[in-house]
């Protein structure tokens, strides 16, 4: 879910600074400096509230990331991983229970199967896209209760592929807020959505956040429950053995406030997009765009067998490129115990070879999209 970040944060000028360049993968500084006002109003308004959780701003926020989304119900959790493990135990799988994850994908999304005693059931991807290929599933064996599709990067997998009778769908939508599939918004697919608003992300708090969304009255009540020890209101009364995992008001506040930014944000990563396309596709694997999806470019990623001499090139040129995932999950060391091989998934082993993430972000200037391209052109052609 949350990917680890290997970045430079910087405020960028208007045109190159002067000597060596640098182009971070994110700038998280100039984007949020935007907002200071009115980060610093909303945090005022907080203090003298004295309402630090379970306030107006997270029933707001919740309100809006639903309408955004259109769903019935949205839930602010502490955590992507959280959103990820409580949306598990509301769709009531445990012990005993199987899930389908795809190999290549940050391990909190396998990592969540674990937390809940369940046991995962890793397959390949597609090639062209990174997402879990349907084919893949329905050629497993025995029977699973979920499946976990990972819309990779901003894109959304084909979930509408992966639907099999008795079987919940758990979207780990933690890269694709404002993504979308035949016009529906990744997250208003599947039985239960987890989202993450690490730092990083295309919407993102300033700090750790997660969210959960769902058009099922009784797994949201449930998840709500989970949220805050098992409660269902009464909080000395507790159902079940839950969590301490709320959104609190003053990350709530701040996602309230760039919320109303995000269609801005995608379309500029989009632009980008399409600028290194064109620039880079007789060089490198472009990323491939489904029919009837709307990519939001969370990564830009490219692919190449000589991604690792290109990614230490870019850097030594101040490009801060990052390799999102260099080890697929059935070769992590707490799921070696079940038994997979080298070699079983050998799609997914392909492509952690081969992926490099481009910087990409909406306050990304011209120069630094030029000098990007200006590198790795000189990189492939000398």
């Amino acid at each position: 879910m949350a990917e680890r970040l290997i970045c430079n944060q910087q405020v960028g000028g208007s045109s190159p600074p002067g000597g060596f360049l640098n182009v971070p993968l994110t700038d998280l500084v100039k984007q949020n400096l935007q907002f200071e006002e009115e980060f610093l109003k909303a945090f005022s308004g907080i203090i003298r509230s004295g309402q630090f959780v379970l306030g107006e701003n997270l029933r707001k926020f919740e309100e809006e990331s639903a309408k955004y989304i259109r769903v019935k119900y949205s839930l602010g959790v502490n955590s992507g991983t959280d959103a990820l493990v409580i949306s598990l135990r509301a769709l009531g799988i445990g012990k005993g229970d199987k899930v389908v994850v795809p190999a290549f994908s940050f391990f909190a999304t396998v990592e969540a199967v674990l937390l809940v005693g369940a046991e995962p059931i890793i397959v390949d991807i597609r090639e062209d896209t990174f997402n879990i290929d349907p084919e893949a599933v329905k050629a497993l064996d025995g029977k699973f209760r979920c499946i976990i599709p990972v819309h990779l990067f901003g894109q959304m997998a084909e979930v509408e592929k992966l639907k099999f009778e008795g079987v919940f769908i758990l979207e780990d939508s933690a890269q694709a807020f404002g993504a979308s599939r035949f016009g529906r918004k990744a997250g208003s697919w599947g039985d239960i959505s987890a989202f993450s608003f690490y730092p990083t992300k295309n919407l993102s708090a300033l700090g750790d956040g997660g969210l959960i969304t769902t058009n099922n009255e009784r797994f949201y009540e449930i998840a709500k429950a989970l949220r805050i020890h098992g409660s269902f209101g009464d909080k000395y009364s507790n159902e079940m053995v839950g969590y301490n995992s709320r959104l609190d008001e003053i990350q709530a506040s701040f996602l309230l406030i760039k919320l109303k930014k995000i269609d801005d944000w995608n379309k500029r990563r989009n632009e980008i997009a399409k600028i290194y396309d064109e620039a880079l596709k007789d060089l490198v694997v472009i990323p491939k765009v489904l029919e009837g999806n709307y990519h939001i470019y969370h990564q830009y990623t490219i692919r190449t067998e000589r991604r690792d001499e290109l990614f230490e090139f870019l850097r030594k040129n101040g490009i801060y490129a990052s390799i999102y995932y260099p080890k697929p999950l059935h070769l992590q060391k707490p799921l070696l115990d079940l038994g997979y091989k080298v070699g079983q998934f050998p799609v997914s082993e392909k492509i952690s070879r081969e992926v490099l993430s481009l910087p990409i972000f909406p306050e990304m200037e011209d120069w630094q999209i030029n000098y990007v391209i200006e590198k790795v052109r000189e990189f492939f052609k000398g």
